[in-house]
């Protein structure tokens, strides 16, 4: 896809490449490399480093710390960001609370979240999924029961990421227990050290400690911490969710996996003895891929024109939902077909140091399994693909 750029936007863009190449710290990409796992420290330091900028909340409007670029701008960011693998900074502060925060939150809220979301001192987690009330959000159990000027929350909260650093979580809590599934739901702030809560991992297929439990017991959390009015928590919940799939799209990093699965692609060998990279299949996946990936790209643009001329996510973000995760899956797909017998010998918790570092192949044919695994979660969180195509086949078909 060739886009025409202004002098302006090529201006913007060489500010851009040296604003990374000068700040992006090395130690962390040097650990992204090696396929070393990132901690707390390492998310914040650079978000830190963005906020210094003020390149923090490209998204957010100008008022409350945003950037005011144009969508020329930001397609050029995520383009520059993705092409050197900087760190996506965490979506649940940025992405998510803060917008909902803004929109629909007391002046007093805003002045208390939205500095530490902006700046990066802050550490947010979701509180959504429940089990048993996945895709069929709706049917949450949490309970928040009011006493005073307090709610009392119960109930448990899994899958919920990055938990385990978390300073504060905002949770979807039933506050009318004789409502419909959709009414009777309230938008909650919490501390994340406040008595009541515990956090337990989940431990996923690459091994990693990405996702937990949260178990909430008789946990006090005050009335001003609610988000907007009782029992209306679906409509800031319907908000959010549209902010979070409009994101998970993701071309410019797929446009970056799939250069590197051309990368890969030249050094392996096919069957016949070839480079991999000039074998007929190999190479009408590649452009199968490609095409999809454009198709896409172009409703990405549309979206972000949309979103500057005023208008906010709508239904399309169920398309970029769908068409982005399933992208994101094939991109590993391929990546582990192209290293073969080399991505076998991957085993959860398999030491990574030492005598054992990579005991077979390159590196990045030991990353290959870990990041297909990892990825299969896409099309299931942000509300599930299939959910999507529901939401796809009544507001946008009229079914």
């Amino acid at each position: 896809m060739n886009l025409e750029f202004s002098a302006e936007d090529n201006a913007f863009r060489a500010e851009v490449r040296a604003f990374l190449e000068e700040s992006y710290p090395k130690d962390i990409a040097a650990k992204q490399a090696a396929g070393e796992e990132l901690g707390r420290d390492d998310y914040l330091r650079w978000h830190q480093i963005l906020a210094s900028k003020g390149w923090s909340v490209t998204n957010w409007p100008v008022e409350y710390g945003g950037t005011g670029w144009t969508p020329t701008q930001k397609y050029i960011w995520q383009q520059e960001t993705a092409r050197i693998d900087a760190l996506q900074l965490i979506s649940f502060g940025v992405s998510m609370v803060g917008p909902v925060i803004y929109t629909f939150g007391t002046p007093e809220q805003k002045a208390k979240h939205l500095p530490g979301i902006r700046e990066g001192t802050v550490w947010w987690c979701q509180g959504y999924s429940e089990p048993g009330s996945g895709s069929d959000l709706a049917s949450l159990r949490t309970k928040a029961v009011r006493e005073g000027d307090h709610y009392i929350l119960n109930g448990q909260k899994t899958w919920t990421t990055m938990a385990q650093h978390a300073d504060w979580g905002f949770f979807l809590c039933r506050t009318d227990p004789d409502a419909k599934k959709q009414e009777g739901i309230s938008f909650i702030l919490a501390d994340m050290r406040t008595k009541g809560i515990e956090v337990r991992p989940i431990i996923l297929l690459d091994g990693a400690h990405e996702v937990n439990d949260v178990f909430l017991e008789d946990v006090k959390v005050p009335v001003e911490n609610r988000v907007y009015e009782e029992n209306k928590g679906w409509t800031v919940a319907k908000f959010l969710l549209a902010h979070e799939r409009s994101g998970i799209a993701g071309v410019a990093r797929s446009k970056r996996g799939v250069d590197k699965i051309r990368q890969i692609a030249g050094t392996e060998f096919a069957d016949d003895g070839g480079k991999l990279i000039n074998e007929p299949n190999f190479r009408r996946k590649i452009a199968e891929l490609e095409i999809d990936l454009t198709a896409l790209e172009y409703t990405e643009l549309r979206s972000l024109a949309g979103e500057n001329a005023g208008k906010g996510p709508g239904p399309e973000t169920s398309i970029l939902k769908i068409k982005g995760t399933e992208i994101q899956q094939r991109i590993t797909e391929l990546a582990l077909e192209a290293v073969g017998h080399y991505g076998a010998p991957y085993f959860r918790g398999f030491p990574n140091d030492g005598d054992n570092a990579h005991p077979i192949g390159p590196d990045y044919a030991q990353q290959a399994a870990p990041r297909y695994f990892n990825v299969r979660k896409t099309s299931i969180y942000g509300g599930s693909n299939e959910i999507q195509r529901n939401i796809i086949a009544k507001m946008v078909l009229g079914l």
